[in-house]
């Protein structure tokens, strides 16, 4: 088993700024990383094993098509609200890595996640129809950070941004994140998050 003790190169936005990010996947596919099944998950883990890393990254191949997902990461530190599981069959929304993505659902264009302890930093590959916003929250439901998807992002369109840009917010305590995309449709893929 490998584990992933060091973040790989992160890019990081500034409210109007996309970030390129090429060499995540290629840096987790080299390491021949299984995301989350190699892993403790970080609340459980012993005052002797400081060096396990406590950032955690989604893996979504072993959701179904069209499965809602709400707790099935709770025991990873996620809960998500109005959100599907989905194996894109429009080319515009390719998936980042794998076959599944996130999608907002039963409601269009927006998609919440619910963080069980304060988290400083998410990251998530998204692809959108619409300008897209990534806000964090803190438990007070004040915003602590947000990122800006300016643009469509559709693959083969005539977009600026190529489909999948990583969007990643960073404040401390990070309760919730909201990713919305008004009177529009996305999809979000490799969902990763760090405790504080």
């Amino acid at each position: 088993m490998v584990k992933r003790g060091v973040m790989v190169k992160q890019a990081s936005l500034q409210s109007n700024r996309v970030a390129r990010f090429e060499d995540r996947k290629l840096a987790l596919d080299d390491f021949n990383v299984d995301p989350v099944s190699r892993i403790q998950t970080p609340w459980g883990i012993d005052a002797d094993m400081e060096s396990v890393p406590k950032c955690v990254y989604l893996k979504l191949e072993d959701l179904k098509c069209f499965e809602t997902v709400e707790r099935q990461y709770e025991s990873w530190g996620v809960i998500f609200n109005n959100c599907i599981a989905i194996q894109p069959s429009n080319p515009a929304f390719p998936p980042h890595s794998g076959l599944v993505v996130l999608m907002g659902s039963p409601k269009s264009g927006l998609l919440e996640a619910t963080f069980v302890n304060p988290v400083a930093i998410v990251d998530a590959f998204v692809t959108s129809s619409q300008p897209l916003v990534l806000s964090a929250y803190d438990r007070d439901r004040q915003l602590v950070a947000k990122t800006i998807l300016p643009a469509a992002n559709l693959a083969n369109s005539d977009s600026v941004e190529p489909p999948n840009v990583l969007l990643s917010v960073r404040a401390n305590e990070i309760h919730r994140v909201t990713f919305c995309a008004f009177d529009g449709q996305f999809t979000v893929d490799d969902f990763s998050f760090c405790l504080m």
